[in-house]
């Protein structure tokens, strides 16, 4: 397979056209941003984390029947997915409470979500990822309410599993960002899923394990993605 031109460059990814039809090869790139990209870093090496984790929960995914755009590892740093058209959504499965959930409405940090919330955003940085209903998302033509529900049941299941996945190793899913696509006339889950789309805490300290330690200035933002992406892969290597 031959890398060709830049289909697209994201905040922390690019996203190339192949010689294979109906596949694109995504590059993790060492920026990290945060605050709609107000906050911009280059941290060496910390593409190697993202690819791993990435690669790592969509094998784990795909296992227990969540279709995603996941197709291999070309090497380290470079992933091959199939291409989705994708839908100009943010979900955001929240199981306890924090981030702008807590700064936008009277939740104590920390709080059980029972059942978990989720919240959808419209992606378009120029109008800061606004938030979304049912209602809009059908008005904007964005998503059918068949398929709507789809991806609202397939979100609740990719929490379901990660969760359990990640107590194991000591961590709790807090919350994360996932973003979907249409391959055909079936909803596949897209983009990444690693320490920068994810709220996780340890289950004993409370101490962040993701970008909220580059956020806030926690500490040392590449020891921690180290830590915990060793922790999150544990499972597979042994």
């Amino acid at each position: 397979m031959k890398q060709k031109k830049v289909l697209y460059a994201g905040k922390a990814k690019t996203v190339y056209r192949t010689d294979t039809k109906g596949k694109l090869i995504v590059e993790f790139r060492d920026d990290i941003t945060a605050f709609d990209g107000g906050k911009k870093d280059v941290l060496k090496n910390k593409w190697s984390y993202n690819a791993e984790v990435s690669s790592f929960f969509f094998s784990y995914l795909e296992e227990n029947g969540v279709r995603t755009h996941f197709v291999k590892m070309l090497d380290e740093r470079h992933m091959v997915v199939h291409e989705l058209r994708m839908i100009p959504l943010e979900v955001i499965v929240r199981n306890l409470a924090a981030g702008s959930i807590v700064r936008n409405y009277p939740f104590k940090e920390g709080t059980k979500l029972e059942p978990p919330v989720i919240v959808i955003d419209y992606k378009d940085d120029s109008r800061h990822d606004p938030m979304l209903n049912d209602d809009l998302i059908v008005a904007l033509k964005i998503a059918t309410p068949r398929e709507l529900a789809k991806i609202k049941k397939v979100a609740l299941e990719i929490n379901r599993l990660l969760f359990k996945l990640l107590a194991a190793q000591g961590i709790t899913l807090v919350d994360f960002k996932i973003e979907f696509g249409r391959k055909g006339k079936t909803i596949c889950l897209g983009d990444e899923i690693s320490m920068d789309s994810m709220r996780l805490w340890d289950k004993k300290t409370g101490e962040s394990l993701d970008k909220d330690v580059y956020r806030f200035n926690k500490g040392d933002v590449m020891a921690t993605y180290n830590r915990v992406a060793a922790r999150i892969t544990k499972t597979r290597k042994k």
